[in-house]
């Protein structure tokens, strides 16, 4: 464009001194000079292409703010996804993060728990007497037999959304809870399914039939509801914001488990340590603990969680220790030489979870003893957890 002007400038000029309309000197003609428009379309040329690359560099700016801030979120989310299998108590721990992190349960939310209370506590007792006849164990007093017709009548007409025991029927349920046939099959109960809260509820009968009675946060954690789906709970602790996946430990519950895999932070797999000597709900043909090693094993060496740390919980460490002094660890593990002392017992079952490890020189497992319903050993343990958890963060970042 300067060039162009230039050119048309100097032309004309030389036009007008070739026709005599004067020189250079003295005739009013003057050299060219550049427009001033010319100047100004220039300026402003430089000034739009300046604003445009300001505009950029902004823009540039923010997105990379935007992916450091995104980088920090994610670096702060944690992913836990609870596996195990069922009633290893993946559900309880659940409960205990609510307590810990989020104030606990309210007195409303309480009282919603009391039919399960109830109802949890009359299955338990049907399932000891209906144990009895399987087992051929009489009621010591003839007449107990009476009250065990009569409590079947009630609770086979009481749904388990309308559970209710009254004062009068804890009291006919305290009759049977009490006689020594009862506390005789209670004590084989291996041999059966029964809730793990059984005689927990049964010894509460008097305080948990009252009319006003709300359940307690330990009333709470030892209700026992089937996990059906996957229940996410969200909390906060040490500035992490952490998601935590439960899902349904029986077979029939494992296939939707996928859906929770991508991007996990960490898996807790629940053992029950008690369940050495139980066969599984859903096949009475095999042993708890040998289907925990094979869902264990499968989970561990599994390539999509070669990156993923593994925490272990070694569950119900306290019926663990209760029961290895009557009920020997070789009905689980028939090579046992060892003592069934709860020291050397859960030493030998640790050894057998952590030795199927395959990338044992690259990968660790992280073991510990837990007891679900113990509000103060599940805080200690998720600190210790945590602190794994940030420091592997900070190995990804380089950091540590």
């Amino acid at each position: 464009c300067l060039q162009t002007c230039d050119n048309r400038l100097r032309t004309d000029y030389e036009r007008r001194t070739r026709t005599g309309k004067g020189s250079d000197r003295g005739s009013g003609v003057k050299p060219p000079v550049r427009p001033s428009c010319s100047c100004r379309a220039v300026d402003m040329g430089c000034a739009v292409s300046t604003a445009a690359d300001k505009e950029a560099a902004e823009r540039s700016k923010k997105i990379d703010r935007d992916l450091r801030a995104d980088g920090e979120r994610q670096a702060r989310e944690v992913k836990l996804l609870l596996l195990g299998a069922g009633e290893s108590g993946k559900s309880t721990i659940v409960k205990q993060m609510k307590i810990i992190h989020e104030s606990g349960y309210t007195a409303d939310e309480c009282k919603l728990y009391r039919p399960v209370v109830h109802s949890n506590t009359i299955q338990s007792l049907l399932a000891i007497i209906r144990a009895m006849g399987q087992l051929k164990i009489d009621f010591k007093d003839p007449s107990r037999a009476d009250d065990a017709r009569q409590f079947f009548t009630v609770a086979g007409a009481t749904s388990s959304q309308e559970c209710e025991i009254t004062p009068e029927l804890a009291s006919l349920m305290k009759r049977l809870w009490q006689d020594p046939g009862v506390q005789h099959c209670f004590a084989r109960s291996r041999e059966y399914q029964l809730n793990d809260s059984a005689s927990y509820y049964l010894n509460a009968l008097d305080r948990i039939s009252q009319p006003n009675y709300t359940p307690t946060q330990q009333d709470v954690l030892r209700t026992r509801v089937k996990t059906t789906g996957i229940v996410e709970t969200h909390f906060v602790f040490k500035e992490l914001h952490f998601k935590m996946f439960d899902v349904g430990g029986q077979r029939s519950e494992r296939k939707k488990w996928i859906h929770c895999f991508e991007g996990v932070t960490a898996i807790i797999f629940c053992v029950a340590l008690s369940g050495y000597d139980l066969v599984l709900a859903e096949d009475e043909e095999m042993n708890r603990m040998i289907e925990s090693m094979k869902l264990f094993d499968s989970i561990c060496n599994n390539k999509w969680f070669v990156e993923t740390s593994i925490i272990l919980f070694l569950n119900k460490k306290d019926l663990f220790e209760e029961k290895i002094t009557r009920s020997p660890l070789t009905i689980c593990f028939p090579e046992y030489t060892g003592s069934n002392t709860y020291e050397e017992a859960a030493a030998y079952i640790q050894m057998k979870f952590e030795s199927l490890n395959k990338r044992r020189d690259t990968k660790e497992i992280y073991t510990h003893f837990t007891c679900a319903t113990d509000t103060n050993n599940i805080q200690f343990v998720f600190d210790a957890v945590t602190d794994v958890i940030i420091k592997n963060n900070l190995k990804d970042c380089g950091l540590f």
